[in-house]
């Protein structure tokens, strides 16, 4: 999204990265910076509205609310899972694996990694979509930016490595991802399968009642390096590692 062409209308979706640590800082810098000359339009999860509201208290929020219910069906075996269900787990081995199993013994699946390109991405949705194959196995690169026919998704596992260390998902995260199955008013189920343990109930009913704790801070980095060229590395360190002087953006108050 280049700041310097100008346009009547922005949208920026998913603001709610601006929180994420190894992207954050982009979605941040465009939340700061990025406007249309009649309208912007920053779209997310209701996480972070408090914070939208401290950075920029002009903007007005509205809120939208899921016209479908997300309901909780527990574990189920592989080969047991419902006609168009989405399969999820965290590694290639992983998808390529249970993909592979649900071939031999389901009659097919398409598959969907972020690390795909955007035509081979695109080749398997429509694989799915048209209903050549009833089975999509997929990292967490589903959560965002595809809308399918999805009725239930099955975490194969609940754990990622997110860059910095190996966690379990958090409550917003396996929203993000179960919220796929079931769209507009056509009711979704999620569950666990393979070797994924039941889900806690805590976590349960914040994903049906779609509560959630709020986006406190956004990842920040110093755009502002200019320095002198003799300067040396050290000064170009010290610039990039310093802090916003307000804690929505992961300082202190000045």
């Amino acid at each position: 999204m280049p700041l310097d062409r100008k346009v009547e209308f922005l949208a920026v979706d998913e603001i709610q990265l601006c929180a994420d640590p190894e992207r954050g800082h982009l979605f941040t810098h465009r939340l700061l910076h990025a406007r249309g000359s009649s309208e912007t339009m920053l779209m997310g999860a209701a996480t972070v509205a408090s914070l939208i509201r401290r950075l920029c208290p002009e903007a007005e929020i509205q809120f939208r609310e899921r016209l479908s219910e997300l309901t909780y069906a527990g574990p189920k075996k592989l080969t047991r899972l419902p006609p168009r269900s989405a399969v999820v787990a965290f590694s290639a081995d992983a998808v390529y694996a249970i993909a592979e199993l649900i071939r031999r013994q389901r009659g097919g699946a398409a598959v969907v990694m972020g690390s795909l390109s955007p035509r081979t991405r695109n080749a398997q949705v429509n694989l799915f979509q048209s209903g050549e194959v009833d089975f999509l196995v997929a990292t967490d690169a589903i959560g965002m930016g595809l809308n399918m026919d999805v009725d239930h998704v099955a975490f194969a596992g609940l754990h990622k490595f997110d860059g910095r260390r190996r966690r379990g998902l958090y409550s917003q995260e396996i929203a993000q991802i179960a919220g796929r199955a079931g769209r507009f008013r056509k009711d979704g189920a999620f569950g666990v399968t393979g070797d994924a343990p039941d889900l806690d109930p805590d976590i349960v009913a914040a994903v049906e009642g779609h509560v959630f704790p709020s986006v406190m801070a956004a990842e920040w980095r110093n755009s502002r390096l200019d320095f002198p060229v003799d300067s040396g590395a050290d000064a170009l360190a010290r610039r990039i590692a310093a802090r916003a002087g307000t804690k929505a953006l992961g300082g202190e108050p000045g």
